[in-house]
């Protein structure tokens, strides 16, 4: 490769992330749209092949399968589950005064005795006239974003594209998905085509089992502990038990997160140790479940994403690019890991390394 390529290669690659950085707002919709294309293609691709007699499904009719597959579950999600996680942070802002209240009068007392401590450097009370004033203003200040949305007709707009873009482009390339990939294939240079294939391979093995693994593994962990916490009689098992699904993308933190507000609740509802003890052995059920069984079996163990570096690169993301970034971070970062695996490997065949 001569000087002159390799400059070409690298202004390429500079105008090309920076035309990403100026279209970020606008790609969002597209990017959203490629995420769900790829999560679903390989369900796409298995009903195409399916061979049942004389019946074989056509690409388009396996995207329509499995479009509906996803339409169902979105009306789950918007119609069940939204409603009742509503109620349920309903029933925690009635039941947070009592909280306050229980902490100020027993927890307080304790510590200041055990810890020889003024407790009165710690107002609670104005905590929770804060909490409730703002909760009770929420009402109103989602009426006066809604009305400057109304009143902006560019944004009721954004939001409706938005909307319709997003089924309608992830249709499209679920049907064409396989042309895509070999009208890429085509455009490689031939010297290098093999190893940027067995690249590509390797970036799509670790972002399929880290995309889709990841979230089967935190739908499975909420799905675990709600029922478990449930099973103790927590009130906000639902609740919860989402929470700490949700941020179990980030190893033991939903195990931390989840422990730490199920215990408060549990105190707080039951006034015993022993549904606190429940609580961790629901936990650790999840957690053993975790890591013996949901980890191995639908991650699996070759992404070596370190938690710290799926932290850096969500916060990296968010702030370079917003919510483009942050949808753009966890890809990107698996596919650096591939990359950095084989310059590492190349790095141990070199003269550098073995002089």
């Amino acid at each position: 490769m001569t000087d002159a390529q390799k400059w070409l290669i690298l202004t390429g690659v500079f105008l090309t992330g920076w035309l990403l950085y100026l279209l970020a707002p606008v790609l969002t919709p597209f990017l959203i749209a490629a995420i769900l294309a790829y999560l679903a293609d390989p369900l796409v691709d298995r009903l195409e092949k399916l061979k049942l007699k004389k019946y074989r499904p056509s690409r388009t009719f396996a995207v329509a399968i499995v479009f509906a597959i996803l339409l169902i579950l979105f009306l789950f999600l918007l119609l069940i589950l939204i409603p009742l996680i509503e109620k349920q942070l309903a029933a925690f802002v009635r039941v947070f005064p009592e909280f306050i209240t229980w902490l100020q009068e027993t927890v307080l007392p304790k510590l200041s005795d055990t810890f020889n401590f003024d407790a009165s450097i710690i107002n609670l009370e104005f905590i929770k006239q804060t909490v409730m004033g703002n909760w009770q203003d929420i009402g109103s200040v989602a009426g006066q974003v809604f009305l400057k949305i109304t009143q902006s007709g560019q944004a009721i707009f954004v939001w409706l594209a938005y909307l319709l873009l997003i089924p309608v482009v992830t249709f499209y390339l679920l049907r064409d998905w396989d042309h895509l990939l070999a009208a890429m294939q085509t455009l490689l240079p031939r010297k290098h085509a093999p190893l940027i294939k067995k690249l590509a391979t390797d970036c799509d093995s670790v972002l399929s089992e880290f995309m889709r693994g990841q979230l089967l593994v935190m739908l499975a962990l909420g799905i675990i502990y709600t029922i478990g916490l449930w099973i103790v009689g927590l009130e906000f098992a639902l609740l919860i038990g989402m929470l700490a699904g949700v941020v179990s993308f980030v190893p033991y933190l939903g195990f931390v997160v989840g422990i730490i507000v199920a215990g408060i609740a549990a105190l707080v509802q039951f006034n015993d140790v022993v549904h606190i003890v429940y609580v961790l052995i629901v936990f650790g059920i999840g957690q053993a479940l975790e890591g013996m069984v949901l980890s191995p079996w639908l991650v699996g163990d070759r992404i070596g994403l370190h938690p710290v570096a799926v932290i850096f690169a969500v916060m990296a993301g968010g702030q370079l690019f917003g919510f483009f970034g942050v949808l753009l971070a966890l890809p990107v970062a698996a596919v650096i890991v591939v990359l950095v695996r084989y310059l590492h490997d190349r790095y141990l065949e070199s003269s550098l390394y073995t002089p």
